[in-house]
């Protein structure tokens, strides 16, 4: 099963990076460049293990996912329980850790697995598709360094995750121009 990993370090302590990876809505779309659609399913009102997702992909693809873990502010795992047509497994984990020696930055690591189907068209799909999938997950990772200045994304984060990730000076914050 092919694997694919990206990594940054982004100026900010892990609270705040892993709150950043959590966004919904407009926040979440101005730095994730994977995303054109994307909410929380079946009445959930925030992440939590078990919770499922369904998202639409900048393409037009569709798949639901399920957090299999939600350990703020260290870690999630989701896996596709329906979607794609050319995923049979995916999963996918984002770990964020202090960097050594400065509290103040985050060192996000972003792993994903998964399979290809038909089955006889694997062994060639899933190399195209470890290239593809590398290519957007390094689009992904660097739209949220982004995403971890942006006074609009900080301006958005949860609450719930923890009350005090007011890293907003001023509450009046207006969106800047969306990513292009």
């Amino acid at each position: 099963m092919p694997v694919v990993e990206s990594r940054c370090v982004v100026p900010v302590d892990v609270r705040v990076a892993f709150a950043v990876s959590q966004t919904q809505g407009e926040a979440r779309k101005r730095w994730d460049p994977f995303i054109r659609r994307q909410h929380l399913v079946g009445g959930a009102t925030r992440a939590a293990k078990g919770v499922r997702t369904f998202t639409v992909q900048r393409f037009g693809f569709r798949m639901e996912s399920e957090y299999v873990s939600y350990n703020p502010p260290t870690n999630v795992g989701m896996k596709m329980t329906k979607g794609s047509w050319f995923f049979a497994r995916m999963g996918g984990g984002w770990r964020f850790s202090e960097v050594d020696g400065d509290p103040s930055s985050t060192e996000a690591v972003w792993r994903y697995n998964f399979s290809c189907k038909p089955a006889w068209l694997a062994p060639v799909a899933e190399r195209i598709g470890a290239v593809l999938l590398q290519r957007d997950i390094d689009r992904r990772i660097r739209g949220f360094a982004r995403g971890c200045v942006d006074p609009f994304v900080l301006a958005h984060l949860d609450p719930h995750l923890d009350p005090d990730l007011d890293v907003t000076d001023d509450p009046t914050h207006t969106a800047p121009p969306a990513r292009p």
